[in-house]
């Protein structure tokens, strides 16, 4: 088959198409054709010398994938079904998703829900996934119905959708990006509004900011969420996915002890089964109303990931980078 492989040796790093085995690790694991793959921050973050997130010196890269079951002896998961791969080590610490099949354990898959295809399963991805489960998060929080809530890093995989899912649920997202030449695009989606990067709060000579906030999706980390915890409204919460600008977090106890505010953390990696189940339910709802076409940024085929990690690195993406693993 042909994949997409990452190779780091003697500290050169080396990526490109070679015609490759499936390897699986387990006897258990099923076999996936894979229709699409789809490219995130963290297989930039694979992708790089010495890279501290690649568990392996030779892999295939890419964390999730869609497609069907092509070789099972799982009862839950029969050939032919429609499924999503994503989670655990997939394309980290074992081959991934950047190939024409990809093994998995039956804890990384997902069956489908029927009103959503492999191609958009792929515009949602990991990314989608974590949109959702954050919107989710929010929601057991107490999150209202109507609630104004800001999502940062809007631009970006994560971010876009979560502005899509909220708008499509009755919530009002205010859409924070270091790019104000999408704002249309950010509107067209669904955002009662687009604000700057240092928009988010105010009062900068204060411990705390004013009450902007009825909730957040932070796809963004560092000093943006430091910025956030201080400028949420009494009670309300962040849900923290991401940290494309810094790993690092300064700030106080204040806004959790003077305002009751929380920080929610969103992992889809280990996400268990019943998660995974109801967070593809929300999905499979919503999806009727959503029109994914314009959550696209292209479509690349394996001879075209290198430049496409380029840019997810550097955030000159807007929406998903989808990729089409057959024979250009």
């Amino acid at each position: 088959m042909r994949a997409f492989v990452i190779s780091e040796e003697s500290d050169t790093l080396a990526m490109g198409v070679r015609d490759v085995q499936p390897r699986s690790t387990d006897g258990g694991d099923i076999l996936v054709h894979v229709d699409f793959s789809a490219v995130n921050f963290k297989d930039a973050m694979v992708a790089t010398a010495k890279s501290r997130v690649r568990r392996l010196a030779t892999l295939i890269g890419g964390v999730d994938a869609a497609g069907t079951v092509a070789a099972s002896a799982s009862p839950e998961f029969e050939v032919g079904a429609r499924v999503a791969v994503h989670g655990g080590t997939l394309g980290v610490g074992r081959d991934g998703g950047f190939a024409e099949f990809v093994y998995s354990p039956a804890k990384y898959l997902s069956v489908l829900p029927a009103s959503i295809s492999t191609h958009d399963a792929m515009v949602v991805g990991t990314a989608g996934f974590t949109a959702m489960l954050s919107v989710l998060a929010l929601q057991d929080r107490g999150l209202s119905l109507g609630a104004e809530v800001l999502v940062t890093g809007s631009t970006g995989g994560v971010g876009s959708q979560a502005v899509t899912y909220l708008a499509a649920l009755g919530y009002r997202p205010v859409a924070s990006t270091g790019s104000p030449q999408e704002s249309a695009w950010l509107l067209e989606r669904g955002a009662v509004r687009v604000v700057g990067r240092d928009e988010v709060s105010d009062q900068p000579g204060r411990v705390m900011g004013s009450e902007l906030w009825d909730g957040a999706i932070d796809c963004v980390g560092g000093e943006t969420l430091a910025q956030i915890l201080r400028s949420l409204r009494y009670g309300a919460a962040v849900a923290a996915c991401g940290l494309v600008a810094s790993a690092e977090l300064a700030t106080t106890v204040y806004p959790f002890i003077t305002r009751n505010v929380g920080l929610l953390g969103v992992d889809c990696v280990e996400a268990p089964n019943s998660t995974r189940s109801r967070v593809w339910t929300a999905l499979g709802t919503v999806a009727p109303e959503i029109d994914f076409a314009p959550l696209v940024d292209r479509i690349v085929r394996l001879e075209g990931l290198s430049p496409a990690l380029e840019d997810i690195r550097h955030g000159r993406t807007r929406g998903r980078v989808l990729v089409d693993p057959t024979p250009g």
